[in-house]
């Protein structure tokens, strides 16, 4: 078995009086990619937003590397500089002025303020060196309201490269992207898996790109009804449990 990197134990989550996630376990293993799926309102985002600690739980616990991802104290800003996410929409204002360098380079954690060359020639190395990986060498001096979608994706990628990280969550993160720029995406998030050694936790509704790029899918409607290897879990019965028949109906099989 494989290091476990994150480790959810009886997760249970409310918006205001509603129970959006209840009792929810799992655990996953460094260089794997999880996808979790389930319908609209199934409580997905409340789960990873759980899990960040963006929104508070009301019971259980969430474990990384081992120790409990909690907010508060230096260990725990430690752990959480090894976490990257990624949202469905990136929003900025497109009046600011700033380089695609420029926002890779605020992912960069300034810890030799001593040494400010060295920093910067590190920081530049990092940023540089990031891009490369996402194949955004061109993009460095191109400004941040002038990337299409897919470019704005492998930016997004770059900044969480930008320093080491073990875990990798992104809700819907190729959202708005066409056909082949979602292939493509998923085919360059498998590639930084097996080079970055990341655990990859991914909310996703497309089951033919889980289907073939995930290592396991998490199958989720407020609780979670089953877990496992995606061409045993997708099948009709399960996807029926989840979606309801209009959703079997919706979603391809092969």
């Amino acid at each position: 078995m494989s290091e476990i990197v994150l480790a959810v134990q009886n997760l249970t989550v409310y918006r205001e009086s509603h129970c959006a996630v209840e009792d929810v376990s799992f655990v996953l293993e460094a260089g794997t990619d999880t996808a979790i799926i389930g319908p609209n309102g199934a409580g997905k985002s409340s789960l990873v937003q759980a899990i960040l600690g963006v929104i508070p739980s009301q019971r259980g616990q969430v474990f990384f590397l081992g120790q409990p991802l909690k907010k508060g104290g230096p260990q725990s800003r430690r752990l959480r500089q090894q976490v990257a996410y990624l949202p469905q929409n990136f929003l900025c204002d497109r009046r600011i002025p700033m380089t695609v360098e420029e926002l890779v380079g605020l992912g960069w954690d300034y810890l030799s303020w001593q040494w400010p060359w060295q920093h910067h020639r590190q920081r530049q190395q990092a940023v540089s060196e990031s891009l490369s990986r996402v194949g955004g060498d061109h993009l460095g001096h191109k400004l941040i309201s002038d990337l299409s979608g897919g470019e704005t994706k492998r930016v997004l990628l770059a900044y969480c490269l930008v320093r080491p990280r073990r875990l990798l969550i992104l809700d819907e993160a190729p959202a708005g992207l066409d056909w082949r720029g979602e292939a493509e995406f998923y085919q360059l998030l498998d590639e930084l898996k097996q080079e970055q050694g990341w655990a990859i936790l991914q909310i996703s509704h497309n089951l033919d790109r889980v289907r073939h790029y995930c290592d396991r899918v998490l199958c989720l409607n407020r609780q979670l009804l089953c877990e496992g290897l995606p061409d045993i879990m997708l099948t009709r019965d399960n996807l029926a449990r989840a979606y309801g028949l209009e959703g079997v109906r919706y979603h391809h099989f092969h």
